[in-house]
């Protein structure tokens, strides 16, 4: 009992020794909690991010003191310094804010805030980078493409196990149309540096023959473009007039080798008008990062053309008529797949006509507009003499129209169909002089094709043995004929005011519908600049 007695002073200091002990952490494992915490802290309200962390415990990728980690700051930090590049908003990344935070930290806490900070911005910049800065729907309502966005959680999880700089190089579009748009924005940077194309073409329209100061800035402008060598004639002789027929072809112009009024317009635009072209051009090609298929047919509404494409090369090639640039008529952007075409093809009049165009047409003369059937909703024809079309508004008209098939008809002798819900396909016309035109914008939104025959035989080549035998048979018939293929072809209808080849100029077409200079204007919004290259 003495010792007992004599020991007991000694448990209330024991007791509060044990307390603190476990009230208290080492300063290691201080340290990890604070880290912990902080990351599930900051990473709260991003769902990718907070299941990526739980996931593996709250470890870092970033801001580890192991080689790993080091290996992906490098490279994120590389990849980030090339932002511009690509023509990205470098403010939505701030690699110098990150690389600051990153030397101010000094406590665990803070490395935590860092190592998330860090994932925001590699997950805000690979989406950038693989599938564009903006969302296309809500710029226009005519671009109603479907963006592949990638899984968030996916995409750092994968970048987390992957080789660093290898990864992040595979983001980016990895096309050859991609590849050369961001060589041209370079040359047309360092062309901006060096002063742009110089002075503009003070004339309102120059012809062959023509001489005068006028002339000189023609040919300076068209030099500085890389069309024209340097000369010091004052004459627009043959030599100038080769120049200006090779620019309206990489413009889309009448080649004619005249420097009219339309030519010197797109003759005179700036270095930077250009440039932002581009630069648009490269956000669409993000916007459409994905497998393409190795044949497809591509639709670029600026160019008034449709191409099929196998393996990466044009095969076929036609003029095409498109959208009027009314508000209710403009051509959407969208990708689908043709799955059938329709050889001497009946043409239903959308409602929107039948109401808008033909119903007081014919509230005035029943007759009117006579190569249109009026059906009831069970298709069955009916008897005009017995409608009072004066009785109905574009509410209620209850009946639809239709036009039989014909040579006649507004679809021609062949469409293809490619069901979507915006009621757009392919197909041929009888008005055939539209093609001739420069500018073909007339249609109530689908696509016309100038060679339909010819685009048929291409597409059914790889079905039949003899396309154009096969087809004519169907087409002889004088019968509505449903020709399924075999194998759907991927279609992707798309607006490119820039875009490239593999050799020659590259390619700048008007911005019909307005809506690049809408893209540029939000990606200005975004932060992306013009940039001069100093060289």
């Amino acid at each position: 009992m003495a010792i007992l007695t004599r020991n007991l002073p000694l448990i209330p200091t024991l007791i509060l020794g044990l307390a603190l002990f476990l009230i208290a952490p080492q300063p290691a494992s201080a340290q990890v909690t604070a880290f912990k915490q902080a990351v599930a802290e900051a990473a709260a309200r991003d769902d990718a991010l907070a299941k990526f962390y739980k996931a593996r415990d709250y470890q870092p990728i970033w801001t580890g003191k192991g080689n790993k980690d080091r290996q992906r700051r490098s490279a994120f930090f590389k990849a980030l310094a090339q932002a511009p590049a690509h023509g990205l908003p470098m403010t939505q990344y701030d690699p110098d804010r990150l690389k600051t935070q990153m030397k101010a930290a000094k406590s665990a806490r803070d490395r935590g805030l860092i190592e998330v900070a860090l994932s925001k911005a590699f997950l805000t910049y690979a989406r950038d980078i693989q599938t564009g800065v903006l969302v296309p729907s809500q710029i226009d309502s005519g671009i109603v493409r479907q963006v592949p966005y990638r899984d968030r959680l996916a995409l750092i999880d994968t970048f987390s196990r992957s080789t660093p700089a290898a990864w992040l190089k595979k983001l980016q579009p990895q096309t050859a149309e991609y590849v050369r748009l961001m060589k041209v924005k370079m040359d047309m940077e360092q062309q901006l540096a060096r002063g742009g194309y110089g002075a503009k073409v003070q004339a309102d329209a120059l012809k062959p023959g023509a001489r005068g100061a006028a002339v000189v800035q023609l040919r300076d402008r068209l030099h500085a473009m890389g069309f024209a060598g340097r000369s010091a004639s004052q004459s627009y002789d043959a030599e100038l007039q080769k120049a200006v027929q090779q620019f309206q072809l990489a413009h889309g112009l009448t080649p004619d080798g005249v420097a009219g009024a339309g030519t010197i317009a797109e003759i005179n635009k700036s270095v930077q008008t250009l440039l932002q072209a581009i630069m648009v051009a490269m956000e669409r090609e993000r916007w459409i990062n994905r497998d393409r298929g190795n044949r497809h047919v591509l639709v670029n509404l600026t160019d008034f053309t449709a191409k099929i494409v196998d393996n990466g090369k044009v095969t076929f090639e036609t003029r095409s008529v498109i959208g009027k640039n009314d508000s209710d008529r403009r051509s959407p952007e969208f990708s689908d797949v043709m799955e059938f075409m329709v050889i001497n093809p009946s043409w239903y009049v959308p409602r929107s006509i039948a109401t808008k165009e033909y119903l007081p047409m014919l509230r005035k003369n029943r007759n009117a507009v006579s190569h249109l059937e009026i059906t009831d909703s069970k298709g069955r024809r009916v008897n005009r003499a017995n409608v009072n079309f004066a009785a109905y508004s574009a509410r209620t008209f209850p009946y639809n129209m239709r036009q039989p098939p014909s040579r006649g008809n507004a679809l021609g002798l062949v469409k293809f169909m490619f069901p979507n819900k915006y009621n757009i396909y392919l197909h041929d016309t009888p008005a055939k002089d539209l093609f001739s035109r420069e500018v073909r914008a007339y249609s109530h939104g689908c696509i016309r094709l100038n060679d339909p025959f010819d685009f048929a035989y291409a597409l059914l080549a790889k079905e039949v043995s003899d396309p154009k035998g096969f087809f004519q048979s169907k087409l002889n018939t004088g019968q509505e004929s449903y020709v399924n293929l075999k194998k759907p072809v991927p279609v992707h209808i798309i607006y490119r005011t820039a875009f490239t080849t593999a050799k020659g100029h590259t390619q700048f077409r008007r911005d019909i519908y307005g809506r690049d200079a809408k893209i540029w204007d939000a990606l200005a919004r975004e932060g992306v600049v013009l940039g001069a290259v100093r060289g």
